[in-house]
């Protein structure tokens, strides 16, 4: 996921997403007024907060996790579903 930005495969409010979580998800979290008006263009107010929440439930998952070495669990293997 660390190209995104520079993908085809995304759209404009996908890629505005993404943004606006990898801002949530910085330490200190950090979603800039620049973000948020390029998320804005895309998704309404209570998307907005929908996608805030989303984010934020993620990374408090993934650091409640990473505090008590909770491991992934192999569900995910690079390749799976690719025909």
């Amino acid at each position: 996921m660390s190209v995104w930005r520079d993908s085809d495969l995304f759209g404009e409010a996908e890629k505005a997403a993404f943004a606006f979580a990898e801002g949530m998800t910085a330490t200190p979290a950090e979603v800039t007024d620049a973000v948020y008006e390029e998320a804005a263009q895309h998704f309404s107010e209570a998307q907005l907060v929908e996608l805030a929440a989303t984010a934020a439930m993620e990374n408090y998952r993934a650091r409640l996790n990473r505090a008590f070495l909770v491991e992934a669990q192999g569900f995910y293997r690079p390749g799976m579903g690719s025909d």
